[in-house]
């Protein structure tokens, strides 16, 4: 999983990445192409 300060790039990696929020941290998540984790901060 990557850490970045910025996830906008991240989330263009692939078509299928979502950002999502749990426990106020962001995520970006992919079900297909479960290599293109990350997560903010």
């Amino acid at each position: 999983m990557k850490v970045a300060n910025s996830l906008r790039s991240l989330k263009q990696r692939h078509r299928d990445c979502r950002i999502v929020r749990r426990k106020g941290r962001v995520y970006v998540i992919n079900k297909t192409q479960r290599r293109f984790k990350a997560r903010q901060g």
